[in-house]
């Protein structure tokens, strides 16, 4: 059984709480075994993944980011999405990303929507990333 870690950046709880359930749901219906960790924000993925690293099969990256009056959200998601790749490619673990970048409040709401119309959201998404490399992986001899 495929063990997977969501790491959920809590900063806007009601964005990724309604992340990780779509999240959770997905992973859970190809049979993955889920463990939830929440930290305090999004810069804190890629250091929460690093010390996860050999304990699980593939990652989720949740929270979201909304650009406010400074640099810090360039800044921010540009880091965070280099060091997500980097891990990613560096241990050979697939890292869903399904970390929201919006102007507003609004537009995170709409892409973290909870899946009422069957439509995936962010999170959803981000497990089927992780499932469709876990699952086409090579057969070994």
């Amino acid at each position: 059984m495929k063990k997977i870690l969501i790491v959920n950046s809590i900063y806007y709880k009601e964005i990724s709480n309604n992340l990780v359930l779509n999240s959770k749901k997905r992973l859970l219906d190809v049979k993955f075994k889920v463990s939830i960790l929440n930290i305090p924000g999004s810069f804190e993925i890629p250091i929460a993944i690093r010390k996860n690293i050999n304990k699980f099969d593939g990652f989720i990256a949740l929270g979201c980011v909304i650009k406010g009056q400074t640099p810090h959200f360039d800044l921010l998601c540009s880091s965070l999405f280099n060091s997500i790749l980097n891990l990613s490619v560096k241990f050979n673990k697939p890292i869903g990303n399904g970390v929201i970048t919006a102007l507003n409040l609004n537009q995170a709401k709409q892409r973290s929507k909870k899946n009422k119309s069957k439509k995936p959201n962010k999170g959803s998404e981000a497990a089927n990333a992780v499932i469709s490399i876990l699952k086409n992986e090579p057969k070994k001899d």
